[in-house]
């Protein structure tokens, strides 16, 4: 069975689109979602099943030259590309700068016209090309065997590679139709997966867990919360660290934020599950304005805009996970110095 958490559209089945795209701007989406929270999750929940509650779906650490196996993680979210996606761009470049294993986006990843995500599209297949050239070499046989890893014998079919790129959905990301452009290249609204960082001294699994939440319209959404009390996202319970993504926040930066947020009784229920889960640290976009506060131990953090047109300016738009190797981990802010030039 092959599992892609991303599987890139083709620009014919975009540009198709265009035919019912909507060019004005719809009231629509600045506090919910275009498209109904039940039917994306039951199309998730179909894809979730079939491709991605598979142990292939983990990933692994490899040993550092001291036989360490810490690792980072980037986090951005609130894009919205559209004509020039260089901060989004940006954002990739850092992370294979700085080794990062993965990244995670915190929705509104484009703004819905298909031809905005003919350039998403575009993005994803050249920041996977640097990916794959920077940690992946091309044996005799031409399969794509990983860099130092002894245990890779047979290499990989380019296409099978997974581009480290983990997002959930966002309200901007649904308005116009817009589910149909998102889910044709991400798919599932919501899932999980483990990062494997070696044994412990018993010998079982250090394992991490990464969660992601559909959370675009402001509600989890009746048939979300079944698969959560069902313990669909739960695995298992030994693990060292647990990581959330959500679009929507628990708690706004101010009264006076202009957005949308969960409702009381979800809310609640949200904050139980997480104590539940034992999350260490939940990450939110959707309100565009930086906050952090701890709340019944866990770390809430809400990330700006990396939009170079909400935030025009070089600024601390990204966050870094660093998870070491004997445990522990910081939280820091990354700077983004990407201006569009001039026309």
């Amino acid at each position: 069975m092959k599992a892609k958490y991303i599987i890139i559209a083709s620009a014919m089945v975009l540009v198709a689109l265009t035919q019912t795209s909507c060019e004005k701007v719809s009231p629509i989406g600045v506090l919910m979602a275009g498209t109904a929270v039940e039917d994306r999750v039951k199309m998730s929940e179909l894809y979730y099943k079939e491709y991605l509650m598979d142990a292939q779906n983990n990933i692994i650490v490899q040993p550092d030259e001291g036989g360490g196996r810490e690792y980072s993680f980037l986090v951005g979210g609130d894009s919205h590309v559209t004509t020039d996606p260089g901060r989004m761009d940006e954002m990739f470049d850092i992370g294979l700068e700085n080794n990062d294993l993965l990244y995670c986006h915190l929705g509104d990843i484009a703004d819905t016209k298909p031809e905005y995500y003919i350039v998403l599209d575009s993005l994803l297949r050249e920041a996977k090309e640097r990916y794959v050239n920077k940690y992946y070499v091309k044996n005799d046989l031409g399969r794509w065997s990983k860099k130092n890893d002894p245990y890779d014998e047979f290499g990989y079919d380019y296409n099978d590679i997974k581009f480290p790129f983990f997002p959930v959905v966002g309200n901007h990301d649904l308005t116009h139709n817009g589910w149909a452009l998102w889910s044709n290249i991400f798919h599932s609204s919501f899932y999980e997966f483990d990062v494997i960082c070696g044994y412990n001294e018993n010998g079982g699994r250090i394992r991490d867990h990464f969660i992601f939440l559909d959370t675009a319209s402001g509600t989890l959404g009746q048939r979300q919360v079944e698969l959560i009390e069902e313990g669909l996202l739960d695995g298992e319970n030994d693990y060292r660290y647990t990581f959330v993504f959500s679009h929507t926040n628990i708690f706004l930066p101010s009264h006076l934020q202009f957005a949308s947020t969960f409702p009381r009784e979800e809310a609640y229920f949200l904050l139980n599950q997480f104590d539940k889960w034992g999350v260490s640290a939940i990450f939110c976009g959707h309100v565009h304005k930086w906050d952090e506060r701890f709340f019944n131990n866990v770390y809430y953090v809400t990330l700006d805009s990396m939009s170079e047109r909400n935030s025009p300016d070089p600024g601390d738009y990204l966050v870094r996970v660093k998870v070491y190797d004997g445990g522990g981990y910081d939280i820091e802010r990354v700077h983004m110095s990407y201006v569009a030039p001039k026309k």
